[in-house]
Formats: structure tokens, sequence, C-alpha cells
């Protein structure tokens, strides 16, 4: 388009510039040839039979109107009849006074009369000053105009062919060049969801789309080659590294009874970072699955799993002498991955209650976050529920809050046995998950996790307010939401195998 802009604009002026040069001149010629006749004529006596003759043809030669004025501006002759008034006009014409007073350039003017726009041309006829007469001629320009506009017409539509020509051929070339690109979209978009069948066969196009396809092809293999050499990792390491902290485990209890009561202090704090090792084990495994797993987010009862995780943990809290409570006022299902509700209740949990003084309360609360108006129109997904466990605990500080969720990272006055990796594993399992997961002071200066998950449904079901504070030992075998996970103890099966003989002396350390 810039290409017909610069070379068409140009032409149509050209064009009109010549087409107006060719009138004047045209005009300019006639005038000059009458203005030799009549000087002829007046000069051999004949101008009053042949000049009107000769004006006459000359106006119906060239579709204008032909006069021949005197020195004294009286009408001699015109190619059609003017009135006294019309003749005094056309003598007072500036073209008509400047030829009459002896200028031999052409005036050449331009004027409008009756909405017709005309050309005047006026000359002096004979050499001598005043001259004896002066030849006007008035032609008509919308002829002319007609033509020019005729040939912009032809250069618009001789363009717009031109441009849809090479509009054709350009989405050839793009379609020709896009299709591969397409392709590589789409497999990189199998890619990324884990479903990617195979390599990608891009036969045509560019040379750059195909090297890139090779390229591709080269990456998705390593990239799956990676992926299963980390499959292969998590599924062996659980083995490779539980077994022999197992064995361990089992040779310092065996111990025991051997050692002298100046070395159970030693053997205690062993023992304590044997637990401590393999939950960080358990921790970077179940991170180490989290990653390599692509799962998709499925709807999941949030209050139910909060019942279930409340009547699981109940036994252990009133243990340590500390109340638990929860509170779901039916919010209905969140999308989540699979499992990941329960992993992020255990370790939410497991953190407050290691946190908590002896007669306290770990507050789990349910709470809905309707939907934002964002541009006219509802986002069923932008509805979210947030659960919020809160702990009376000593709490953290605006830095530590920062830092909580970096791997490994605890706290310099946290309490001994934590791995610095459930408050990290937390943050990837709700960002998996769709939702975000922040650390607030408590009103009781403790600690408020707010875990916000998206809303399965847009509007959630209706539900009975259901509150439930434990004081005191309850039977969690006895309630109807108690998972088939939980053991007649009332801990749940994630206690890792190393710690029950520790359980059993009443140290109850929860893996996670």
């Amino acid at each position: 388009m810039l290409v017909l802009l610069c070379l068409e604009i140009p032409l149509g002026y050209l064009y009109s510039q010549a087409e107006r040069d060719r009138l004047i001149n045209a005009a300019h010629d006639e005038a000059e040839s009458l203005a030799a006749f009549t000087e002829l004529s007046m000069d051999t006596g004949r101008a009053a039979r042949e000049l009107p003759r000769r004006v006459r043809a000359d106006a119906d030669r060239i579709g204008g109107q032909v006069s021949v004025i005197g020195r004294n501006g009286t009408l001699i002759t015109s190619s059609t009849p003017m009135s006294r008034m019309q003749a005094s006009d056309a003598a007072g014409r500036p073209e008509v006074v400047a030829a009459l007073a002896g200028d031999q350039s052409t005036n050449v003017q331009t004027s409008r009369i009756g909405g017709v726009q005309y050309l005047s041309v006026a000359v002096p006829v004979g050499h001598s000053t005043p001259p004896t007469a002066a030849v006007h001629i008035t032609v008509p320009t919308d002829i002319v105009h007609g033509r020019v506009h005729q040939v912009w017409l032809l250069l618009a539509f001789i363009g717009l062919l031109v441009l849809a020509a090479v509009t054709g051929v350009a989405f050839a070339v793009a379609r020709w060049t896009g299709r591969p690109i397409r392709q590589l979209q789409q497999a990189a978009v199998q890619l990324a969801h884990g479903s990617l069948s195979g390599p990608v066969t891009v036969t045509a196009g560019p040379p750059e789309v195909k090297s890139l396809a090779a390229t591709f092809n080269q990456t998705a293999a390593r990239l799956e080659n990676l992926l299963t050499a980390q499959r292969a990792f998590a599924g062996e390491a659980s083995h490779q590294l539980k077994t022999p902290l197992a064995a361990l485990r089992l040779r310092l209890d065996n111990l025991e009874r051997s050692i002298a009561d100046d070395g159970r202090g030693g053997l205690s704090a062993a023992q304590t970072e044997i637990d401590r090792l393999a939950h960080m084990v358990d921790g970077l495994l179940a991170m180490a699955r989290l990653e390599e797993n692509a799962a998709q987010r499925k709807p999941v009862e949030l209050e139910q799993a909060c019942m279930e995780r409340h009547y699981t943990w109940a036994p252990v809290f009133h243990r340590q002498g500390v109340s638990l409570t929860c509170s779901s006022p039916g919010v209905g299902p969140v999308l989540a991955l699979p499992g990941a509700i329960e992993q992020i209740l255990d370790n939410l949990l497991s953190n407050a209650l290691r946190h908590s003084p002896a007669g306290t309360t770990v507050t789990v609360l349910l709470h809905h976050r309707p939907a934002e108006r964002r541009r006219r129109s509802l986002d069923q997904h932008a509805a979210r529920v947030e659960l919020h466990v809160i702990d009376e605990g000593p709490g953290m500080t605006d830095e530590q809050r920062r830092r909580a969720f970096d791997r490994f990272w605890r706290a310099p006055d946290a309490p001994k046995g934590g791995s610095g990796l459930g408050l990290a594993l937390v943050q990837r399992l709700v960002h998996a998950s769709g939702g975000d997961v922040t650390l607030h002071r408590s009103a009781s200066d403790g600690l408020e996790v707010i875990v916000s998950l998206p809303c399965a449904d847009p509007l959630p079901t209706a539900a009975p307010d259901i509150a439930t504070t434990v004081t005191g030992r309850q039977s969690p075998a006895s309630h109807p939401l108690l998972p088939r996970d939980v053991g007649p103890t009332g801990f749940p099966h994630t206690v890792s195998p190393i710690n029950r003989r520790s359980s059993r002396r009443g140290e109850h350390r929860v893996a996670g």
C-alpha cells in the first residue's frame, strides 16, 4: 500500500497538471491564431465579412466562447450574441484590460460562471501599442476535470487490484509459513499438559521453521528423558533412603538398654536427628512427586476434608492440652489436586500444634469470598474459599513470614524436630491447585495461615453451620466422617514407621 500511494498519488497529480497545461496551451494557440487572422482581416478590410465566420468556427471547435474586443472596449464580434452590458463586462475583465494595454504575454485567468469553472485567455491583436483589438477566449474546464476524475478512479481501481493480488499472495505465504508454526504451538500445548504423543513432523515451511521443529523435538525428547529419570529417582529414593534410616533407628532403639544413664541424652539427641532426617526425606519426596506430576484439578469437598482431618488430629491435640476448633459454614466444593487438601491440612495442623502452648486453641475456619465483577461479567471461578488456620503461639515477625515458605528455612526460636519443608510443600500444593497462601499475625499475636482456593461451583450449596470444639478425649472411630487411614489410636497413617516406637513412649511425632 505504501508503494501504491507513493506511485499513484504523484502520477495522478502529474496527469492533472498535464491536462491543465494542455488545455491552456490549446487555448493560447487558438487565441494566437485568431489574433493573427484578425490583424490580417483588418489590414485587408475583410474583417466585417470573414471575422464573424472564423470566430464562430473556432468557438464550435473548442467548445467555448470567442470574442474580439476593440481598442476602446467596444465589441467587434462574438461567437454568441451579447448585450451591451455583457460586452462591457467582458471588456472589463483583467485579462482583456491587460491585452488592450499592449501586454504581449498571454493572460490566463480561471473563474466560475454559473457554477462552471472557465479558463479565460486574452491576447493582443497586432504589434502596435496600444493594440488595435484583443482576442478573448473562454473555455469550460469540466471536460478536463471529468477526464482527471476518470484517471483518478482508474488509478484507484488498479491500486485495489494490485493490493488484492498482493494480499492474496501474502496470505498464501503466511499460511505456508504459519501452518508449521501452528503445529509447533499445538505440540507445545500438548507438551505442557504432558500429552505429547510423539515428535512433531514438519515437512513444509521455511527452513528456519523446519530447524525450529527439529530443535523442539530434541528439547521434548531431552525433557522426557529428564522426567523419566526424575520419576525413577522419586520411585527408588523412597526405598533406598527410608530403609537405611529405619535400620539405623532400630539399631539406636536396641542400644537404649545398653546405654548408661549419662549417655541417654546423646542417644535421645541422635534419635531426634534421625526423626528429623526422616521427616526431611518424606517432605523432599513429596515435593519431587508434586513437581513431576501435572495432575488435573478436581472438585474436592473442603468441608468434609476439614472434618476428617479434625477428627484425625483431635486426639493428638488433646494429649498436648491444646483445643482444636473447626468451623465450616457450608462453603461447597473447591478445585484442588487429588489428595492436596489432606496434605495441606496435615502440615498446617502439625506446625500449629508444634508452636501452640498447652491451654491454647487452634482454630480451623472456612470462609466463602464471593466473585468480583470484572468487565461486566461474572467469572464463575473467580469465587474463592478461604481456609484459615489460626493458632495462639508466639507468631512470626514480618521478616520471618516473608521467608517462611523457603525450603529448609526455620525460625531461630522454632522447636526441634522440624525440617523446614512443611510450609514450602503447602505453598507448592496450593499453587498447583490454582490458589494462594499467605501468612498473617492473628488477633492473639499468633500466626494465621490463609489458604485461598477457587470454587468448583459458581454458587456453593447452602449447608447448616457446623462448629465443633474438642476439649476432651473423643473416640474418632465413632464419627461417620472418619477416614479409613486412621488407626485405632487416632493417629493418621502418615506417621513414619520409624517413629512408632517413640509414639509408644508418648512422643507423638507426626510426619510432614
